[in-house]
């Protein structure tokens, strides 16, 4: 369930890393009690790594990263856990105050905060702080005035005293565009190599019938990439970008860091005779998009061998026993998606926290 909350925080914000920019996240979640994982939880996030890690079971700022760990003394860790228990106990005393706020007695509830900084390559710099409560907006600051806007009327209150504070607004500012880029700036050098690596996805296209009628629907999965952001569009007759029938799922992380998206197209069998299809890819590792055409197979799709293969064991097993029905519940579990026969090429046409 932890897992859960911190993806629900990561799915609402916009990925920020793209060619020529780097960004510093921070992502807190406190939880009231009740439940059985930590009650706060906190990751920092340079680009598409986490390098900083602490939770209230251990109360220990740390990280799995070996260049983090070579290139931060002890001073940095010890004056990092002091910060965030420091923010452990805010998150505990706000989760308490917004649930008055929202006239809430019990239940399990969340107060989470998102903040830090993006920098491009040609010096233009970008703050962010917002606030939430039970994954709806609280707060968000506007870093143009530096003061806060309130998306629901149990905010204001919060609004206003934070606003009225014009020494803790000048923290806030001098952090957001000082602060934070030069720690940007420092992890980037620890972790160049890690951080400004780029690894080409691998790309696969695959086909299976669709339940319930004829039409036919191709996956084209990507992965293996690095770093995150990356284009993939279904294309029709190498021009026709298409949105209607494509199913698109979220870049997701592998283990080994590095990503995946997979993309579904639904086409009928008519227009499978009268269009080309094709998978495009653009990702900052390939020199230009790369273009992976579908090409439909031949005979019945997949899914009707794979029936009649199982009505003929069914047949088997019951002329000649256990033994062979067995091997058919075996061959059960197999995915009834099979690879899609594809041509590869290119297309250029293409602070701290403060109580509320």
């Amino acid at each position: 369930m932890l897992r859960a909350v911190v993806l629900a925080i990561l799915c609402c914000v916009h990925a920020a890393s793209g060619t020529g920019t780097h960004s510093l996240r921070y992502f807190y979640t406190g939880t009231s009690a009740g439940v059985e994982f930590p009650e706060f939880v906190a990751v920092g996030i340079v680009d598409d790594v986490q390098i900083i890690h602490y939770d209230s079971n251990s109360e220990k700022a740390q990280t799995q990263l070996e260049w983090m760990n070579e290139a931060a003394d002890p001073s940095y860790w010890e004056r990092n856990t002091q910060n965030l228990v420091g923010a452990q106990q805010a998150f505990k005393a706000n989760i308490g105050i917004a649930m008055q706020r929202f006239n809430q007695t019990g239940g399990v509830h969340t107060w989470q905060r998102m903040y830090g900084c993006e920098l491009d390559d040609d010096g233009t710099k970008r703050g962010f702080t917002q606030y939430g409560f039970d994954g709806k907006d609280f707060l968000i600051l506007d870093t143009d005035t530096m003061t806060y806007v309130a998306p629901v009327m149990q905010a204001v209150a919060t609004k206003q005293k934070w606003d009225a504070d014009r020494g803790f607004a000048q923290r806030r500012k001098a952090y957001l565009e000082e602060t934070c880029i030069e720690w940007l700036r420092k992890y980037v050098q620890y972790g160049r190599e890690t951080l400004e690596r780029k690894v080409p996805p691998a790309v696969t296209l695959l086909q299976r019938k669709a339940r319930g009628s004829a039409d036919t629907e191709v996956l084209c999965h990507v992965t293996g990439f690095f770093p995150r952001g990356v284009e993939v569009t279904w294309v029709r007759d190498g021009r026709d970008q298409l949105e209607e029938g494509v199913q698109s799922g979220e870049v997701l992380p592998n283990q080994d860091g590095t990503y995946q998206l997979k993309k579904i197209l639904t086409v009928s069998s008519e227009e499978q005779g009268r269009h080309s299809y094709s998978c495009q890819v653009d990702h900052v590792s390939f020199k230009e998009r790369q273009n992976y055409n579908w090409v439909p197979e031949s005979g019945p799709p997949i899914g009707i061998i794979a029936g009649v293969i199982v009505g003929v064991l069914a047949l088997i097993a019951a002329i000649i026993g256990v033994v062979v029905w067995k091997k058919r519940q075996g061959g059960a579990q197999k995915s009834d998606y099979s690879k899609a026969p594809s041509k590869e090429g290119s297309d250029t046409s293409s602070d701290t926290a403060a109580n509320a």
